[in-house]
C-alpha cells in the first residue's frame, strides 16, 4: 500500500438482524492491524465528532434545551408511580432519539427500577449497552459494561432464552479480564442456532479485533448466505478480505456494499479502500 489507511466506522445500535452495535475500529491497511481506535477514544477529536454520536459530545441546542426542559418538568412533578415511570420512559426515548446514550440509560434504568417488568429490564440493559458502545475512556467502559451487563442478567434470570442480551451481554466481557466468558456465551447461541446472525457478527467483530481476518471472513460470509442483502456485514467481508490481501473478492463486495448501502460514514470508508485496493 502507498499510505497507510484509518478508517473509523461507527454505527448506532439497533435490532437484531437488521444492524448491530459496532465497536469504534481503525483499520490500517499498511500494517493489516485492526484495533480500538486512539482517536475514537477521545472526545476531544475532530474526526470522531463527525462519526461518533457520543452522548455528550456536543452542548444541546435551544430547541432541545427547551424540550429537555418541558421532559423534565413533567418527569419531576408526576405524582404517581406510573405517571412517573411514563415520563421517565419518555426522557429516555427522547435522549436516545438525540443520542444522548448515557442519558436515556439512566431515564431506563430508573423505568426499570420502579416497574421491572421484563421489556423495561431489556429496555434498561439495551439503553446502557448503546452508551457502553459510545464510551469515550476505560473508566466510563468499566462501569457502563457492569451497568449492561446487571440489566441483561436479570432479563436472562427472567428468561434464560433472549438471545440478544446473551449476545450483547457476552460483548461487555471482551475488554475484561475474563475474555472467553464472553467468546464461551457467543458459542453457546450457535450452539443452539448455528445460523445467529449477532452471534456470528460479534464473533466475526472479535476475530478482526485480534487480526484473524480469515475467520472474521468466514463469519460474515455465513451470515450473508442466510441473509444477503446485509450491507453492513458485507461491508466487513469487504474490509477483512482486504487484509487478507485478496483485492479482487474485496472490491467486489466493497462494490455491492457501495450500490445500496446509505450511511454516509460507510460510504466514505469505502471510497478510501478502493483507493487503496485498486
Amino acid at each position: 500500500m502507498k499510505r497507510t489507511l484509518l478508517i473509523i466506522v461507527v454505527l448506532a445500535v439497533a435490532s437484531v438482524g437488521v444492524l448491530y452495535s459496532l465497536p469504534k475500529i481503525v483499520v490500517n491497511t499498511k500494517t493489516g492491524q485492526l484495533s480500538e481506535s486512539k482517536e475514537a477514544s477521545s472526545s476531544s477529536s475532530d474526526t470522531t465528532s463527525k462519526v461518533a454520536p457520543a452522548a455528550h459530545s456536543t452542548a444541546l441546542t435551544q430547541s432541545q434545551q427547551n424540550e429537555v426542559k418541558r421532559l423534565m418538568n413533567i418527569y419531576q412533578t408526576a405524582s404517581s408511580q406510573a405517571s412517573k415511570v411514563k415520563s421517565a420512559t419518555e426522557l429516555s426515548v427522547w435522549y436516545a432519539k438525540e443520542k444522548r446514550f448515557d442519558s436515556s440509560a439512566k431515564y431506563a434504568e430508573t423505568v426499570a427500577v420502579l416497574d421491572p417488568t421484563l421489556p423495561n429490564i431489556m429496555a434498561a440493559g439495551d439503553r446502557y449497552y448503546d452508551a457502553y458502545g459510545f464510551a469515550t475512556n476505560e473508566k466510563q467502559s468499566n462501569e457502563l459494561g457492569e451497568k449492561t451487563r446487571k440489566w441483561y442478567q436479570k432479563a436472562l434470570d427472567k428468561n434464560p432464552n433472549l438471545v440478544s442480551a446473551k449476545a450483547n451481554l457476552a460483548m461487555t466481557y471482551v475488554s475484561t479480564p475474563n475474555p472467553m466468558q464472553g467468546i464461551m456465551l457467543l458459542r453457546e447461541i450457535l450452539e443452539a442456532d448455528p445460523t445467529n446472525e449477532l452471534a456470528l457478527f460479534n464473533l466475526g467483530m472479535l476475530s478482526m479485533r485480534s487480526n484473524q481476518y480469515q475467520k472474521a471472513a468466514d463469519r460474515f460470509a455465513q451470515i450473508l448466505k442466510v441473509n444477503p442483502s446485509n450491507t453492513k456485514v458485507r461491508f466487513y467481508l469487504g474490509v477483512s478480505l482486504a487484509q487478507l490481501g485478496k483485492k479482487k473478492e474485496a472490491l467486489e463486495a466493497l462494490e455491492l456494499v457501495k450500490k445500496t448501502e446509505q450511511d454516509p460514514t460507510i460510504q466514505a470508508a469505502i471510497k478510501e479502500l478502493e483507493q487503496e485496493l485498486k
